[in-house]
């Protein structure tokens, strides 16, 4: 599984690798522009991401941005697929309208509020079957 962690924080990049070593083959990113360019980049090639993990607020672009953008280059890029990366939003934030956001006009796969714990983190994955169950 190839996965993309997008976090403007260092350390939460770090622990969100730890979390996923030995399960995915990870990228990383921190700001929204790098991320969707990254994100870009791999459908062109082939390449695409099974998984982002992306944080809603980051500098140059945030996360809320950057998904549309992402959902967006998945249309046109890999149209002839149609299949979608899962997507999930992380957060310090709780606020309904970002959730509702990111899920009905973003169409991100689920939302997650930090802090993250590995367990809470795995049965995400294992629910949107992107690791198989345990």
């Amino acid at each position: 599984m190839r996965c993309l962690v997008v976090d403007d924080n260092d350390f939460v990049r770090a622990q969100t690798e730890f979390f996923l070593m030995g399960v995915a083959e990870i990228q990383s990113a921190a700001n929204g522009k790098e991320a969707v360019e990254m994100f870009q980049r791999a459908l062109a090639q082939g390449t695409p991401f099974d998984l982002v993990l992306l944080d809603v607020m980051m500098p140059e672009l945030d996360g809320q941005q950057a998904l549309k953008l992402m959902r967006e280059a998945e249309k046109t890029l890999d149209a002839a697929t149609g299949k979608k990366a899962v997507i999930i939003m992380t957060t310090a934030l709780s606020s309904v309208d970002e959730m509702q956001e990111a899920i009905i006009e973003g169409d991100c796969s689920d939302y997650l509020v930090k802090p993250i714990g590995k367990d809470d983190l795995l049965a995400v994955l294992r629910r949107h079957e992107v690791i198989p169950a345990a």
